[in-house]
C-alpha cells in the first residue's frame, strides 16, 4: 500500500516537474532579462545584481514597450490575423471533422490519414508550396489568366491574405482532430429524438450537436490560436520584410537589434496576452460545470 501511494505521488510530480523545467524556469529566465539593461556586452544585458550585491532592476523596456504604438499595433494585428485563423479553420474544420466522425469505420482511417499526411512534409517546405501557387506567376495567377479572368496577376504574395491562407492551412488539422474526438463520442440517438420531438435539423444542430461539440471546439481554437499568434516562418515568406507580427518583432529585437530585455518583454507581454484568456476560459468552464 505504501508503494503503491510513492507510485502513485511520483507519477503525480512528473507533469509538476515538466511544467517546472520548461514553462516556469524559462519564463523566470525571461522575466530576469526582461528587467535588465541591454548593454554592448556578452551576454547583452546588465546582471541582476550589481558588484556591491544590489538589485538592480529596470523597468524602461516595459516603458518603451507601453508607450509606442508600434508594438501595439503589432500586437493588435497579430491577435486579428490569428483570430481569423482561427475563425477560418473552425468554419472548414467543423464539417470535415463532423464528416469524418459519420461515415463508415474503413473511410474514416482514410480521411483521418489524410488529414495528418502533410505533417509528413516539412513544414518550411508546405509554405513555400504556398509561394508558388500565389506568386504573381504562380499557378493560381497563370489559372486565372489562362481561363480569361484576369488581365494582370493578382498581388496574392506579401499580404495579410495570404498569411491567412498559409495559416489557415498549416494549422486546420490542429482544429479537425480535437473536433473529430468530440463528435466521434456524441451519441447520435440524442439528435434523433429532438427530431422526432419536433425539432429541425439547424434546431437540433444548435441544440445537441454544438454544445456537446463545444469542448472539441475550444480545444481546437486554442491549438490553432496560441501557435498562430507567434508564428515567424509564415509571415517572414508569405508576408514579406513588411509584415509587422509579434513573432518576427520577437526575432529581430533578439538577433537583429540584439536588445534583450526589450524583446523580453514582449515575449512576457505575449505570454500575459495568451495565458489570461486561458485561465479565465478554464474558470468559466467550471464554474459552469458546477452550475450544470
Amino acid at each position: 500500500m505504501h508503494k503503491g501511494h510513492t507510485w502513485e505521488r511520483v507519477i503525480t510530480a512528473i507533469p509538476y516537474l515538466w511544467l517546472f523545467l520548461f514553462f516556469l524556469l524559462p519564463f523566470a529566465i525571461i522575466l530576469k532579462i526582461s528587467l535588465a539593461d541591454p548593454v554592448i556586452a556578452q551576454p547583452p544585458f546588465t546582471p541582476m545584481f550589481d558588484e556591491q550585491g544590489n538589485l538592480s532592476v529596470s523597468f524602461d523596456s516595459f516603458i518603451f514597450l507601453l508607450t509606442d504604438k508600434l508594438y501595439a499595433i503589432t500586437y493588435f494585428k497579430s491577435v486579428m490575423l490569428a483570430a481569423s485563423a482561427t475563425m477560418l479553420c473552425l468554419l472548414l474544420g467543423f464539417p470535415m471533422a463532423y464528416g469524418i466522425a459519420r461515415s463508415e469505420p474503413t473511410t474514416r482511417s482514410i480521411l483521418l490519414l489524410l488529414i495528418v499526411l502533410p505533417f509528413w512534409i516539412s513544414f518550411l517546405l508546405r509554405v513555400y508550396a504556398w509561394m508558388g501557387l500565389l506568386n504573381n506567376y504562380g499557378v493560381i495567377n497563370n489559372m486565372l489568366m489562362w481561363i480569361g479572368a484576369i488581365d494582370q496577376p493578382i498581388q496574392f504574395m506579401y499580404t495579410d491574405f495570404a498569411m491567412l491562407i498559409g495559416m489557415t492551412y498549416s494549422y486546420l488539422p490542429f482544429m479537425v482532430l480535437p473536433l473529430y474526438a468530440t463528435l466521434e463520442r456524441m451519441d447520435l440517438d440524442l439528435v434523433d429524438a429532438a427530431q422526432d420531438l419536433g425539432a429541425t435539423r439547424t434546431g437540433a444542430f444548435w441544440d445537441i450537436t454544438w454544445p456537446l461539440a463545444r469542448p472539441g471546439v475550444i480545444a481546437g481554437c486554442l491549438l490553432v490560436f496560441i501557435p498562430a499568434m507567434g508564428e515567424y516562418v509564415i509571415p517572414y515568406l508569405l508576408g514579406g520584410g513588411e509584415s509587422l507580427l509579434i513573432g518576427r518583432v520577437l526575432f529581430d529585437e533578439f538577433f537583429v537589434a540584439r536588445d534583450w530585455p526589450l524583446a523580453s518583454s514582449v515575449a512576457i507581454v505575449l505570454l500575459l496576452i495568451l495565458v489570461v484568456p486561458i485561465m479565465l476560459l478554464q474558470r468559466y468552464q467550471a464554474r459552469d460545470a458546477e452550475n450544470a
